[in-house]
């Protein structure tokens, strides 16, 4: 008889799993924020345009919304472009990386607020 059971999850491979999927959600949730008000999508052009002020405000905004913002270039860059596979291969990497970089700093804002 075969023994199907699942193998066991650690519970650092969860929480990182955990940080990658809130890393990506506050990355959307940043981005149409920031769609909603500005009346145009984010862009990593907001470091080059406007008064410095603005410029040095914007890299909150960038560095939470980034992994938003590189699979939605990414994509359109395929589909319009016709961008190869291993290019998108490569800055969903990128994007998935930076997700679970910034989730890890949600989650742990989160742990902080929840302990105090």
């Amino acid at each position: 008889m075969l023994d199907l059971a699942w193998p066991a999850v650690s519970p650092q491979a969860i929480e990182s799993f955990f940080s990658l999927t809130l890393g990506f959600g506050v990355a959307g949730l940043c981005a149409t924020g920031y769609g909603v008000f500005a009346d145009q999508p984010p862009s990593f052009r907001l470091l080059e345009v406007g008064p410095a002020a603005a410029r040095f405000a914007s890299i909150p905004l960038l560095m939470f919304a980034a992994p938003f913002i590189i699979m939605r270039n990414t994509l359109r860059g395929r589909r319009i472009e016709g961008r190869r596979a291993e290019f998108v291969m490569v800055a969903t990497v990128i994007a998935g990386l930076w997700s679970l970089m910034s989730g890890t700093v949600v989650v742990m804002a989160l742990q902080a607020l929840l302990n105090s």
